[in-house]
């Protein structure tokens, strides 16, 4: 375990923090006139999903949590979880609430493969691509002259996902999503 110190304590790092694995979300590390400086930060609890803000000053350390990964598959979601498989091994199935990796789950399909962060062998949470490409299941047309919007209309995607596109994506297409930001990148296909 590498021991971090107040500045070295930035967005993406995954810290033990009263014991339990806090990605940090963010960090700004400031100076209050003759004071010592203070980092401080967001953290995101991997156990329990809880958001806190924590400062650590300059006297203090903490240490980097030891995170392994494994590949995995998306099985499906019901009402309260998401379901996955371990890739090279499919009776090895495990769940997570579908509150905490819902933002993730709605731009994968079925059979998706997704890396697994796990803390002490029990999965934490997933990661997926930045970008991903689905299959628009419906378009409104767009209608002539409507640009007063900005020129985008509501496309429902093939996992279900909502995505504001530009006005020339129909139903049938293929495009890009920044799975981020939740916002149309490009368009991969026509229809």
């Amino acid at each position: 375990m590498a021991v971090l110190s107040y500045n070295e304590i930035l967005p993406k790092t995954i810290i033990n923090y009263n014991g339990e694995p806090c990605e940090v979300l963010s960090s700004h590390i400031f100076r209050m006139q003759k004071r010592k400086p203070v980092n401080q930060t967001r953290l995101r609890n991997m156990v329990s999903g809880s958001v806190l803000e924590i400062s650590f000053h300059s006297n203090e350390t903490v240490t980097e949590a030891e995170i392994d990964r494994m590949q995995a598959t998306y099985l499906y979601s019901n009402q309260k979880e998401s379901w996955f498989a371990e890739k090279n091994n499919p009776k090895n199935r495990f769940s997570f609430p579908f509150g905490t990796v819902h933002d993730q789950v709605q731009w994968l399909t079925q059979n998706s493969v997704v890396e697994v962060l796990t803390y002490e062998e029990k999965p934490m949470t997933i990661k997926i691509p930045v970008k991903v490409e689905l299959k628009v299941e419906d378009a409104p047309p767009a209608v002539k002259g409507n640009t007063v919007s900005g020129g985008t209309k509501l496309a429902v995607l093939s996992t279900g996902a909502k995505v504001n596109v530009p006005l020339f994506i129909n139903t049938g297409d293929i495009v890009r999503v920044n799975t981020d930001s939740g916002e149309y990148a490009e368009r991969v296909e026509k229809a």
